[in-house]
C-alpha cells in the first residue's frame, strides 16, 4: 500500500508471567493521515497492541513495518521512536520538577535544536495547544486538563509522523475530556498527522474516520467511516 505508515503482520503477545495472551495473530495497516480509534474493554489487548506499534514493546511473534522497515532488524528504533513518534498517555508522565516550558523541550534534547531554539519551539507549541499563560507552571500547579494539554504539546516536540494516545481522556471529566479530544481532532485536521487514539469508550471512537474493534487480543471489526466524514463531528 503506498500511502502505508505502520503494517502489524501476525503480532502475537503472550506474557510468561500467568501466561496470559495479549494479543493474537493480529494484522493491521495504518495509513498515512489517518485517525484511527482502537476500542476494546480493559483487558483487550488494546494497550498492548499500541505500545508495539509505538515501538516500545516487542511482539512474541509478528512484526511490526514502520515506513516499510521491519522493526525487528531495526539497529536504530530507539532513534526512530524518538524523531517520528509522539506519545500521550492517560497519567501525563510530566517530570513534577519541570515547567511546563521545560517539559515539553526534554525530548528535544538530543536533537539539534539549539538551547534558545527549544525554548522559542516549546512555546510555541504551548500557544497551540492554549497552554501559554501556564509556561512558567510545574505540573503540581495545573489542572489535570492543563497537565494533559502540556503532555501532547510535549508529544509534539520532534514534529512526529504518527502520535499514538492511550485513553488521553481518561483520568478526566467530561467537559475537560471533550476539550482534549478536539484538541487531538484539531491537530488531525490542520496538521495532517496521523493519530492512533486507544479507548474503552465506543462514543469517543466512532467520532474517528476509522474505528478498530479489539477483543480478547485479536481484531473483531475494522470500519472506516463515509469518505468526506470528519472526525471530531
Amino acid at each position: 500500500m503506498p500511502d502505508e505508515l505502520l503494517r502489524a503482520d501476525g503480532l502475537t503477545k503472550v506474557y510468561p508471567d500467568g501466561n496470559v495472551t495479549a494479543l493474537s495473530a493480529v494484522d493491521l495497516s495504518i495509513r498515512r493521515g489517518e485517525f484511527t480509534a482502537i476500542v476494546g474493554k480493559s483487558g483487550s489487548g488494546k494497550s498492548t497492541l499500541l505500545h508495539i506499534l509505538g515501538l516500545l514493546d516487542a511482539p512474541t511473534a509478528g512484526e511490526v513495518y514502520f515506513e516499510n522497515r521491519p522493526v525487528s532488524r531495526l539497529s536504530h528504533a530507539d532513534r526512530v521512536r524518538a524523531e517520528k513518534i509522539g506519545f500521550v498517555f492517560q497519567s501525563f508522565h510530566l517530570l513534577p520538577m519541570l515547567t511546563a516550558l521545560e517539559n515539553v523541550q526534554v525530548p528535544m534534547l538530543e536533537g539539534p535544536l539549539a538551547a534558545k531554539e527549544r525554548v522559542v519551539k516549546a512555546a510555541r507549541l504551548l500557544a497551540q495547544v492554549g497552554m501559554s499563560p501556564r509556561a512558567g507552571h510545574l505540573p503540581h500547579n495545573m489542572s489535570v486538563g492543563e497537565r494533559q494539554r502540556v503532555a501532547i504539546a510535549r508529544a509534539l516536540a520532534n514534529d512526529p509522523v504518527l502520535l499514538l494516545t492511550d485513553e488521553p481522556t481518561g483520568s478526566l471529566d467530561s467537559s475537560t475530556g471533550e476539550e482534549i479530544l478536539k484538541l487531538f481532532f484539531d491537530l488531525h485536521r490542520t496538521t495532517g498527522m496521523t493519530v492512533v487514539l486507544v479507548t474503552h469508550d465506543l462514543k469517543v471512537a466512532e467520532r474517528a474516520g476509522r474505528v478498530v474493534r479489539i477483543r480478547d487480543g485479536r481484531i473483531e471489526s475494522d470500519q472506516r467511516r463515509l469518505v468526506g466524514a470528519s472526525a471530531g463531528t
